[in-house]
């Protein structure tokens, strides 16, 4: 059981070793990105948008914005606003009890006329709350807050934290100023007032005593790295901002407005009430996520508007458990954006043969999309339940991981394919490399179509020419033959000297594996005269010719030999067959067997038909004869008709039968006594020796010479025809000619058939 596992574990990491290479390396190097904030800039970009999609929220009522506007500034005539203008303001304010009041204008010196009044007003108003800026850094100047208003502790700050993009995101509870003194902002200070009328008071958490908690909402300060943060200012005590849509989400009403009385009389009764500009001249105004600017200058959001959204926040998280964002520790984001990278590289990894990298279809892409999609989909879901978690690097680490596989694969699957192709064919390749079971011994039934071809007497014809020429002649053929079988999706399973033995129906079988391996077969007849044509530049050499026959039934297939050997091949009775069917064919001929023509009969069109005893078959058997197939393939072979000529003078011969590769030592006697360009008929010494050879397949022959009988020619071979003839003659085919046999039987042939 423990080898059991290691093996399958081996397998396992072999199977998945791009993933396993892939998944951590670009995780890692999208991590220390991240780590040297160099995406930071992306995922705020990101949290943006997120902030975009949210649906809207309500309106937060129990705040109110008494904005400064331009018509305001024209209508007072003068900024500073004089104090009795402000004076004037927080009474009629004051008149209608609301809970706090909030005024961001800084007021560190005296405007007058009116002085005296506002400083009666600021005496006598206990929720009014006035600003400073504070300044942490010796290099910024701070603004003093109103005099009157710190004597009564009344204080709180204006300031505002700005991202590296300028973007207001974060929101202050406290800061500490460079003197040492804590203080609290604005917004927070308004909040107070507010919630301790409901009861609720600020309190340490239970989780953590440094944490501030307003009824069930804790406060956790924002780190320096949290979310998408990188190194970040983080002092004070900040938090990240849950916006609302800013310029929506309060009622502003002018300062003319209250002071002419033109508002409602309970307009502002039990509620927060923020005084501060909304002027563009005034220039106190801030991008937010809901600003933009992509075309046209980027919109900006007024600094009474952000204390207004920091102060519902507060509130609403204290009342209304309103969440609060959230982010991840960085195990937790380290671990997305590694889940996600893997995502990435499994997706590519399982299109990673090479035909499959080449179509990568509108169908694989949309599934890259779709996980994408899943991803940010993912990311934005939980935002909309108050998480911020990674967009960015998960994003880029899925893509990169992809682009990765992709570019490893379309660089090395080439060269892989060229190796193993030279042994295997590419459907098997990826059989026995990546499946669990694909190198264990053992194999399958399974009904195939195999396909085997041979060249007509190549071996003595090699003979003739220099190793190096031999194995040049036999690589422009297999060549050629290979690009043809892969075309039709054939497997080729090996090359037997100058044969080929394809099979049709591995890795899976498909309905059409006959009708594909026939077509297969035309096609490489088609291509023997380019085939030579390439030859013909190498060597002279006569023209090759190939023979093919097919047959379909159930084999076994599987890996066979040993562990230290083996071979993944088919066996059986019926690959013998297609081996048996090759040998009746002679030049250019396509043989199948009745078992594939059942297969192709409707689109097949077949010459002739012979019945034959093939050697280790019982009964005779039926072989047909194909000229081409129809149907979506539309090949044809060309019709060659054999014209035959009597010759002048009979050539004296002699020949006997092959036995396979063996040679009868019986020698039979006769004469050619016709000729065709292909063919000749002979005639035998004797009706006896003519019937020695009827119905055998292959015959070597010698021709004679009439005044020297001793002296013969090279081997000839030829294959004996099914062609009626007289009693005591019959047909043959040249299937080898010596060049020399070769020229004079081609001159012979033009000589009798130009005077015939």
């Amino acid at each position: 059981m423990k080898g059991f596992s290691y093996l399958g574990y081996k397998s396992l990491v072999r199977q998945w070793r791009g993933v396993l290479i892939t998944a951590p390396s670009i995780a890692g190097l999208l991590i220390v990105l991240r780590l040297a904030g160099l995406l930071q800039l992306l995922e705020l970009v990101a949290l943006d948008r997120f902030f975009h999609w949210r649906p809207p929220e309500p309106a937060d009522h129990r705040i109110i914005i008494i904005g400064i506007s331009e018509s305001d500034l024209q209508k007072v005539g003068k900024w500073p606003f004089p104090d009795a203008v402000i004076a004037q303001l927080l009474e009629k304010v004051k008149q209608q009890q609301p809970r706090a009041i909030g005024i961001d204008i800084y007021r560190d010196l005296p405007v007058e006329p009116g002085h005296k009044n506002l400083v009666k007003v600021f005496q006598t108003t206990p929720n009014l709350i006035g600003v400073e800026k504070v300044s942490s850094n010796s290099d910024r100047v701070g603004i003093n807050p109103p005099p009157e208003l710190q004597k009564l502790g009344q204080i709180a700050a204006a300031d505002m934290v700005l991202d590296a993009d300028g973007k207001v995101r974060r929101g202050l509870l406290y800061l500490e100023s460079k003197n040492g003194k804590v203080v609290p902002s604005l917004a927070l200070k308004l909040a107070f007032i507010y919630l301790k009328g409901k009861g609720v008071v600020p309190q340490k958490a239970a989780v953590n005593p440094k944490y501030m908690q307003l009824g069930q909402a804790v406060f956790v300060p924002l780190g320096e790295n949290d979310g998408g943060y990188v190194r970040t200012y983080a002092q004070g005590y900040q938090i990240l901002m849950n916006f609302r849509d800013p310029r929506k989400s309060f009622r502003i009403v002018s300062l003319t407005d209250v002071l002419s009385n033109r508002v409602k009389a309970d307009l502002f009764r039990d509620r927060i009430v923020l005084i501060g500009s909304t002027a563009p001249s005034l220039q106190d105004f801030f991008q937010t996520p809901y600003d933009h600017g992509l075309i046209a200058s980027p919109s900006r959001t007024s600094g009474v508007e952000i204390h207004a959204n920091l102060t519902s926040q507060f509130i609403s998280a204290a009342l209304n458990e309103r969440p609060l964002i959230k982010v991840w520790s960085d195990p937790f984001e380290w671990l997305w954006i590694l889940f996600w990278s893997g995502v990435g590289a499994t997706l590519t990894w399982q299109w990673r043969y090479a035909d499959k990298v080449r179509k990568l279809s509108l169908k694989k892409v949309g599934i890259l999309i779709l996980a994408a999609t899943v991803l940010v989909g993912s990311s934005y879901v939980a935002f909309l339940w108050s998480w911020w978690i990674p967009v960015v690097p998960p994003f880029l680490a899925f893509a990169g991981s992809a682009v990765v596989i992709i570019g490893y694969v379309a660089h090395t699957a080439g060269v892989i394919r060229q190796i193993f192709g030279r042994y295997l064919s590419d459907a098997i390749v990826p059989t026995l490399l990546e499946s669990p079971s694909g190198l264990k011994m053992g194999g399958e039934r399974r009904k195939i179509t195999v396909l085997v071809s041979d060249l007509r007497g190549f071996t003595a014809l090699s003979e003739r020419l220099s190793p190096e020429e031999g194995v040049k002649v036999l690589n422009i053929y297999l060549e050629s033959m290979t690009e043809i079988i892969t075309s039709y999706r054939g497997s080729i399973n090996d090359f037997i000297g100058d044969g080929i033995m394809v099979i049709f129906g591995i890795p899976t079988s498909q309905e059409d594996d006959a009708k594909r391996a026939v077509a297969c077969a035309v096609a490489m007849q088609l291509a023997m005269p380019a085939v030579n044509e390439k030859i013909s530049d190498v060597v002279s050499l006569q023209h090759l010719e190939m023979g093919i026959g097919i047959n379909t039934g159930i084999s076994l297939l599987g890996n066979i030999g040993s562990e230290k050997r083996t071979k993944y091949t088919a066996i059986g009775s019926e690959v013998n067959l297609a081996f048996r069917i090759e040998t009746y064919t002679k030049d250019g001929e396509v043989f199948i067997s009745q078992s594939t023509l059942n297969e192709v009969n409707s689109i097949v069109s077949v010459d002739s038909q012979r019945e034959v005893k093939p050697k280790g078959i019982r009964h005779p058997i039926t072989i047909y004869e194909v000229s081409g197939l129809g149907g979506e393939y539309n090949l044809f072979l060309p019709k060659q008709e054999q014209v035959f000529f009597l010759v002048p003078e009979e050539i004296p011969l002699q020949y006997s039968v092959l036995d396979g590769k063996h040679i009868n030592d019986t020698l039979y006697k006769g004469s050619l006594i016709k000729l065709s360009a292909k063919q000749a008929l002979v005639r035998a010494e004797s009706v006896e020796a003519a019937e020695a050879v009827l119905g055998i397949n292959n015959i070597k022959l010698n021709f004679l010479t009439p005044h020297n009988p001793g002296e013969v020619s090279e081997d000839i071979y030829a294959k004996v025809l099914e062609k009626p003839a007289d009693s005591g003659n019959f047909y043959i085919g040249f299937t080898s000619l010596p060049p020399d046999v070769k020229v004079k039987l081609d001159t012979l042939y033009k000589s009798i058939s130009a005077s015939g």
